[in-house]
């Protein structure tokens, strides 16, 4: 896991079953079934997918769970029949069904729960508080956190920011996508989603891009936030410490656990100091001054 010493930031990729990755990620001849246990000795976090589409079983959880890490964590897609309907209010059965399927089964290693919401969802402020105000902040003894993955430009408005904030939800980042940005931190914790990596560059993305988005990360768990991506809404959430999730996922997926890895390996070394301010010399006294020598580069 990569630390911060002001929080924790976990890079991941979204599941782990994808035959592409294949004796490219994953090493020729490698198991399936220990496909899991590979990826989640190389990276810090997965996005759990499936249970976006679909119930899963107690007893699934409680296999991940085992395979991996003590300091694993899985993200997870609320179920699409959550999302992906006319009035959110009327979302209550399907948001008790998914975390009556066994979630809990994950232990510590149950991280953020992601809803996502297709690209044509308009933000409605009313329908909206009461969907956020559906999601259990607790099941049993157990903390559970919430982050909105948001699609339609009419999000990207102060009222939402404020809603986020008043419900300690997170808004994801959508990084490098074709989707609205809104990098406004609204909870205690950051979700981010980076979509563009391509095949033409090796680790899926240029040096560049995975230097920026380390340094974003840097900042996030430190407690502030990037000077590169500003917010709607200036006024962040304020906190000594964040846990940051940051998936590299979508775009050329052949490419993201190569970026995973990458960015990993920069978080894991020294955060970059800035260079101290150059000493500009006093001139010589002119008596002194050496004579201009019209033969030398100046």
């Amino acid at each position: 896991m990569s630390k911060n010493p002001l929080g924790d930031i976990r890079v991941g990729v979204g599941g782990w079953t994808f035959e592409p990755w294949r004796g490219v990620f994953y090493p020729k001849g490698l198991p399936q079934k220990r496909e899991l246990e590979y990826a989640s000795g190389k990276l810090t976090a997965i996005e759990i997918n499936g249970t976006y589409y679909g119930t899963q079983k107690p007893e699934s959880f409680r296999k991940w769970r085992e395979e991996t890490p003590d300091d694993f964590v899985f993200t997870l897609k609320g179920p699409r029949y959550a999302t992906n309907r006319r009035v959110l209010a009327e979302a209550g059965e399907s948001i008790n069904r998914f975390f009556a399927s066994g979630v809990t089964e994950l232990g510590d290693k149950l991280g953020p729960i992601n809803w996502q919401f297709a690209a044509t969802k308009k933000f409605d402020r009313e329908d909206f508080a009461r969907f956020l105000e559906l999601l259990p902040k607790n099941i049993g003894a157990r903390l559970i956190r919430h982050a909105v993955e948001v699609r339609h430009e009419s999000f990207r408005a102060k009222e939402f920011i404020d809603l986020a904030r008043e419900h300690d939800v997170a808004i994801v980042v959508a990084g490098q996508s074709e989707f609205p940005l809104i990098a406004d931190v609204t909870s205690s914790f950051v979700y981010v989603r980076v979509m563009g990596s391509s095949e033409k560059h090796k680790a899926g993305y240029p040096p560049a891009d995975l230097d920026n988005w380390a340094s974003r990360a840097r900042a996030w768990a430190s407690g502030g936030a990037p000077d590169d991506l500003p917010a709607i809404v200036p006024k962040s959430k304020a906190a000594l410490q964040r846990d940051v999730f940051l998936f590299m996922i979508s775009g050329f997926k052949q490419r993201n656990p190569a970026a995973a890895v990458a960015l990993l390996q920069r978080l894991q070394e020294p955060a970059p100091t800035a260079a101290p301010p150059k000493v500009r010399r006093a001139a010589p006294p002119a008596s002194r001054a050496a004579p201009h020598n019209p033969g030398r580069g100046r």
